[in-house]
């Protein structure tokens, strides 16, 4: 290409740059923007700063989601599949042996550690009470949180259908089965759940729906419910093996 030719390409792009810088001169000298005196659109100080504040973070559940009311339609199947969680860690057949976690067989109803043959961790071994449903519904939550200084580790189960279910099935597992809870069983948990939302405080623990079941369940399950005593859980579960979510099943005994 010759001198002359790119001379020639260099100068139009020059005057090219100039023409635009020029023209919008031109319009900034002719047009004059008049600035409104109000906004048309106006907000309050109070509503912007609203507006530009960070959004809050969503509010954590106070606690497990009431289940009592949820029992009587329970899928005893869908509760068989989240159990197989805790099948490495727990045996639930009658007669079964325990694992890393304890036998949960009869564990609905029974007492909290009452396998003989199971060493329970001292947070477990310790705590007394019964496995009825409100405290499994409890345990399944949160383990550490229900049963400080329990070795199990899994992580509990958020889900209230995931507990109701897999109560149903632990239920089902045993000779004497608990009754299904009655309608002032159900509303006095609700109440005591909507009060402990309030005050920030867990509800006391209740007696187990069925005593009798307990007491006739010596040979039952795996002490603490399925994830509670068993697997997963140091108590129930045994072991501070980690057990995936075994540990009394998905959270089930201690």
């Amino acid at each position: 290409m010759k001198t002359m030719e790119i001379n020639k390409i260099v100068a139009g792009i020059i005057v090219a740059v100039l023409l635009v810088v020029v023209i919008g001169k031109i319009g900034s000298a002719l047009v004059h923007p008049k600035e409104l005196e109000e906004p048309v659109y106006p907000f309050s100080d109070d509503l912007m700063a609203a507006a530009d504040a960070p959004a809050a973070a969503p509010e954590e559940p106070a606690g497990p989601e009431p289940i009592l009311a949820m029992l009587a339609d329970a899928d005893v199947a869908a509760g068989e599949k989240v159990f197989k969680k805790c099948g490495s860690c727990h045996d639930n057949t009658n007669g079964g042996p325990n694992k890393v976690g304890p036998n949960l067989y009869g564990i609905v109803g029974n007492v909290v550690a009452h396998k003989d043959d199971f060493s329970y961790s001292d947070a477990v071994a310790n705590h007394g009470g019964n496995w009825g449903y409100t405290e499994l519904n409890h345990f399944l939550y949160s383990p550490k949180d229900y049963i400080p200084g329990t070795k199990m580790s899994f992580g509990g189960l958020k889900k209230a259908s995931d507990r109701a279910n897999v109560i149903a099935f632990l239920n089902s597992m045993s000779d004497n089965p608990l009754p299904a809870p009655t309608a002032d069983e159900i509303a006095a948990e609700e109440g005591g759940d909507a009060a402990s939302a309030e005050t920030g405080e867990a509800p006391a623990e209740e007696a187990a729906p069925a005593e009798g079941a307990a007491e006739t369940n010596d040979n039952a399950a795996g002490d603490a419910a399925m994830p509670a005593e068993g697997g997963a859980q140091e108590g129930d579960a045994a072991n501070d093996n980690e057990a995936p979510a075994t540990e009394e099943a998905p959270a089930a005994a201690q």
